[in-house]
């Protein structure tokens, strides 16, 4: 079976959250490209939602997620 790449839109698009999103994702090292080139990166669908299931470490002094 092929791989499905898609780009930081379409991979954002494809789990409901920003272009920004996946690049954070990327720059903290929950996701990482599958292809195309650095400015342009390609990310494999199973790898973007398998990030985004992925328990994301927090940073000193983060405020906490207010319970709904």
């Amino acid at each position: 079976m092929r791989r499905r790449l898609l780009p930081t839109q379409l991979a954002a698009v494809a789990t409901g959250v920003q272009p920004d999103t996946i690049r954070d994702w990327r720059r903290r090292g929950l996701l990482k490209p599958a292809g195309g080139t650095p400015r342009r990166p390609l990310y494999a669908l199973e790898d973007v939602y398998a990030a985004k299931q992925a328990p994301k470490p927090t940073r000193p002094n983060q405020r906490a997620k207010a319970a709904a």
